[in-house]
Protein backbone atom coordinates (compact mmCIF):
# COMPACT_ATOMS: atom_id res chain seq x y z
CA UNK A 1 0.00 0.00 0.00
CA UNK A 2 1.24 3.28 -0.83
CA UNK A 3 2.41 5.85 2.11
CA UNK A 4 -0.57 8.56 1.93
CA UNK A 5 0.19 12.10 3.01
CA UNK A 6 -0.05 12.39 6.94
CA UNK A 7 -1.71 14.88 8.76
CA UNK A 8 1.21 17.11 9.82
CA UNK A 9 1.92 17.55 5.68
CA UNK A 10 -1.55 18.27 4.91
CA UNK A 11 -1.54 20.87 7.42
CA UNK A 12 1.34 22.51 6.16
CA UNK A 13 0.15 22.81 2.41
CA UNK A 14 -2.79 24.28 3.74
CA UNK A 15 -1.19 26.68 5.71
CA UNK A 16 0.97 27.73 2.66
CA UNK A 17 -1.81 28.02 0.45
CA UNK A 18 -3.86 29.83 3.15
CA UNK A 19 -0.80 31.93 3.45
CA UNK A 20 -0.33 32.72 -0.12
CA UNK A 21 -4.03 33.45 -0.63
CA UNK A 22 -3.68 36.14 2.02
CA UNK A 23 -0.95 37.42 0.76
CA UNK A 24 -2.73 37.98 -2.94
CA UNK A 25 -6.15 39.25 -0.73
CA UNK A 26 -7.70 36.17 -1.69
CA UNK A 27 -10.56 34.28 0.41
CA UNK A 28 -10.15 30.57 -0.67
CA UNK A 29 -11.18 26.69 0.27
CA UNK A 30 -8.42 24.45 0.15
CA UNK A 31 -8.65 20.82 0.49
CA UNK A 32 -6.06 18.11 0.97
CA UNK A 33 -6.73 14.88 -0.06
CA UNK A 34 -4.96 10.91 0.92
CA UNK A 35 -3.68 8.30 -1.44
CA UNK A 36 -7.33 6.83 -0.98
CA UNK A 37 -8.95 10.25 -1.63
CA UNK A 38 -10.31 10.41 1.39
CA UNK A 39 -9.74 13.86 3.35
CA UNK A 40 -7.22 14.84 4.98
CA UNK A 41 -7.13 18.74 5.81
CA UNK A 42 -9.91 21.95 4.80
CA UNK A 43 -9.82 25.35 5.61
CA UNK A 44 -12.15 27.94 4.63
CA UNK A 45 -10.31 31.14 5.13
CA UNK A 46 -13.08 33.90 6.52
CA UNK A 47 -15.51 35.20 3.34
CA UNK A 48 -14.86 32.51 1.32
CA UNK A 49 -17.75 31.41 -0.90
CA UNK A 50 -19.78 28.69 0.92
CA UNK A 51 -20.28 27.23 -3.13
CA UNK A 52 -16.63 26.95 -2.97
CA UNK A 53 -16.30 24.44 -0.27
CA UNK A 54 -17.39 21.50 -2.61
CA UNK A 55 -15.53 22.34 -6.00
CA UNK A 56 -12.42 22.52 -3.86
CA UNK A 57 -12.87 19.64 -2.63
CA UNK A 58 -13.87 17.68 -5.94
CA UNK A 59 -10.53 19.57 -7.75
CA UNK A 60 -8.70 17.31 -5.01
CA UNK A 61 -10.49 14.13 -5.48
CA UNK A 62 -10.46 14.51 -9.16
CA UNK A 63 -6.40 15.50 -9.30
CA UNK A 64 -6.31 12.59 -7.28
CA UNK A 65 -8.25 10.46 -9.29
CA UNK A 66 -6.60 10.76 -12.70
CA UNK A 67 -3.42 11.36 -11.51
CA UNK A 68 -2.49 14.62 -12.80
CA UNK A 69 -3.46 18.22 -12.50
CA UNK A 70 -7.15 19.41 -13.20
CA UNK A 71 -6.06 22.09 -15.31
CA UNK A 72 -4.50 18.92 -17.93
CA UNK A 73 -8.17 17.81 -17.84
CA UNK A 74 -9.84 20.77 -19.40
CA UNK A 75 -8.53 20.40 -23.02
CA UNK A 76 -9.25 16.49 -23.46
CA UNK A 77 -12.95 18.08 -22.08
CA UNK A 78 -13.33 19.79 -24.75
CA UNK A 79 -15.78 18.99 -27.58
CA UNK A 80 -14.14 16.55 -29.74
CA UNK A 81 -11.51 15.31 -28.12
CA UNK A 82 -11.01 12.24 -25.63
CA UNK A 83 -12.64 13.09 -22.42
CA UNK A 84 -15.59 15.11 -23.69
CA UNK A 85 -18.54 15.28 -21.55
CA UNK A 86 -16.32 13.63 -18.55
CA UNK A 87 -17.12 16.61 -16.22
CA UNK A 88 -20.80 16.05 -16.41
CA UNK A 89 -20.20 12.50 -14.21
CA UNK A 90 -19.87 12.15 -10.64
CA UNK A 91 -16.90 9.21 -9.35
CA UNK A 92 -17.18 8.00 -7.08
CA UNK A 93 -15.52 10.86 -4.74
CA UNK A 94 -17.72 13.40 -5.81
CA UNK A 95 -18.00 15.95 -8.87
CA UNK A 96 -14.89 15.96 -11.81
CA UNK A 97 -13.68 18.38 -12.10
CA UNK A 98 -11.91 19.96 -15.67
CA UNK A 99 -10.22 23.64 -15.26
CA UNK A 100 -7.28 24.23 -12.65
CA UNK A 101 -7.03 24.52 -9.24
CA UNK A 102 -6.61 20.71 -7.91
CA UNK A 103 -2.61 19.38 -7.70
CA UNK A 104 -1.11 16.25 -6.95
CA UNK A 105 0.99 16.13 -3.93
CA UNK A 106 4.13 13.57 -4.14
CA UNK A 107 6.95 12.17 -2.36
CA UNK A 108 9.68 11.47 -4.55
CA UNK A 109 8.01 9.56 -7.38
CA UNK A 110 4.68 8.33 -5.57
CA UNK A 111 1.74 10.45 -5.50
CA UNK A 112 0.78 10.47 -1.50
CA UNK A 113 -2.47 12.45 -2.05
CA UNK A 114 -3.82 15.80 -3.70
CA UNK A 115 -4.70 19.83 -2.71
CA UNK A 116 -7.88 21.29 -4.23
CA UNK A 117 -8.36 25.06 -4.13
CA UNK A 118 -11.69 26.96 -4.96
CA UNK A 119 -12.83 30.93 -4.28
CA UNK A 120 -11.25 32.65 -7.19
CA UNK A 121 -10.34 32.63 -10.76
CA UNK A 122 -8.99 29.01 -12.01
CA UNK A 123 -5.35 31.11 -12.11
CA UNK A 124 -5.78 32.13 -9.10
CA UNK A 125 -6.64 28.71 -7.70
CA UNK A 126 -3.82 27.32 -9.34
CA UNK A 127 -1.32 29.50 -8.06
CA UNK A 128 -2.71 29.32 -4.41
CA UNK A 129 -2.97 25.26 -5.12
CA UNK A 130 0.93 25.19 -6.08
CA UNK A 131 2.28 26.95 -3.23
CA UNK A 132 0.98 24.38 -0.90
CA UNK A 133 2.49 21.94 -3.46
CA UNK A 134 5.83 23.30 -2.93
CA UNK A 135 5.99 23.73 0.91
CA UNK A 136 5.04 19.50 0.78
Amino acid sequence: MAQGITLEQAQQVIAAATRKAADEDLRMNIAVVDAGNNLTAFARMDGAWLGSIDIALDKATTARSFDMPTRELEGMAQPGQPLYGIQSLTGSQGNIVVFAGGIPLTSGDTIIGAVGVSGGTPDQDEMVAQAGVDRL
